[in-house]
């Protein structure tokens, strides 16, 4: 009986540790101080917390300087202005993480285009967004970063493949998209953007050899939206009532997992796919940051 394939983010994610701990230790060796990471987390968000704590222990067991600064959620914009201001300034500062989503009161375009362009390790700002777009050198957004290179580590290259992205943020789709259609090895993707607006989505989806999942609903997509043997790419988390368990809840994805498993080539699972994947090429954005201040020669992933 034919098994598909279940892309672990956790394996991958591994592997790219291993190329960091080197690259760290050759920063360290070079006096050119310690990557550091900021982080600034504005609110109570019992995910963004989690997020945090999560991304807090993964610099700590690298060896990544990390320093949290979390504000109330009625924090003026002026003041999360004025700290990024400062981290700005900080030598000791690579990277600087505004983590999502903010609070309604607070202009989340004027504060991420706030942060230092060399220090956005997210990719949000629209320096970097523009240059990813273009093909020209650019901090890419951790989460689609992460997928493509999922992709390429499983032996799943989107190279002269339809790509379907499912979902059209600026966090995912929309960068997922600029990476995917790059005239570069492992990209030269046919990339169709869909969302919840899309006509005859069920059909389009359908037409997929890749089908990438990102758009905020929990089992979105189910077995009628895909084709035979696509591999499938679920970048969805959402907390779904169940009472059975003991927690009370369950995550899913944004892909009817069970569903939708007998007619693919491959899946990532949720938890354990993506998720890991956004933390590792975090990480990596934030060594990078810290190489090209230092001057030494700089990684290219493929």
């Amino acid at each position: 009986m034919f098994m598909p394939q279940i892309i672990s983010g956790n394996a991958i994610a591994s592997k790219i540790y291993e190329e960091l701990e080197g690259r760290i230790e050759r920063i360290k060796k070079e006096k050119a101080g310690t990557p550091g990471l900021a982080v600034i987390l504005i609110g109570d968000n019992p995910a963004s917390r989690v997020y945090v704590s999560m991304k807090t222990k993964k610099c700590n067991q690298l060896g990544v300087l990390s320093e949290e600064f979390t504000l109330p959620k009625d924090v003026s914009e002026k003041n999360v202005l004025q700290l990024i201001a400062e981290l700005n300034n900080r030598k000791d500062i690579d990277g600087i993480l505004v983590q999502l989503p903010l609070p309604e009161h607070l202009n989340e375009n004027k504060i991420l285009t706030a942060v230092c362009p060399s220090k956005d390790v997210d990719g949000f700002h629209p320096l970097n967004a523009g240059k990813l777009l273009i093909g020209q050198p650019a901090f890419i957004p951790c989460t689609p970063l992460g997928v493509w290179v999922m992709l390429i580590e499983s032996g799943f290259s989107p190279e002269g493949k339809h790509v379907v992205i499912v979902g059209r943020s600026t966090i995912v789709g929309k960068p997922l998209m600029s990476i995917l259609c790059q005239k570069k090895k492992f990209a030269n993707a046919t990339v169709t953007l869909c969302h919840s607006r899309t006509n005859n989505l069920p059909e389009i989806a359908r037409s997929a050899d890749i089908l990438i999942a990102a758009i905020g609903r929990p089992k979105f997509i189910t077995r009628d939206m895909v084709k035979q043997d696509a591999v499938v790419i679920d970048v969805g988390i959402n907390r779904v009532d169940n009472p059975s368990l003991p927690r009370g809840y369950e995550l899913v994805g944004d892909v009817d997992y069970d569903d939708v498993l007998p007619v693919v080539s491959a899946i990532t699972p949720v938890p354990g796919g993506v998720g890991p994947m956004t933390i590792a090429m975090l990480m990596r954005n934030t060594v990078q940051s810290c190489e090209e201040k230092a001057g030494i020669i700089l990684h290219n992933l493929y």
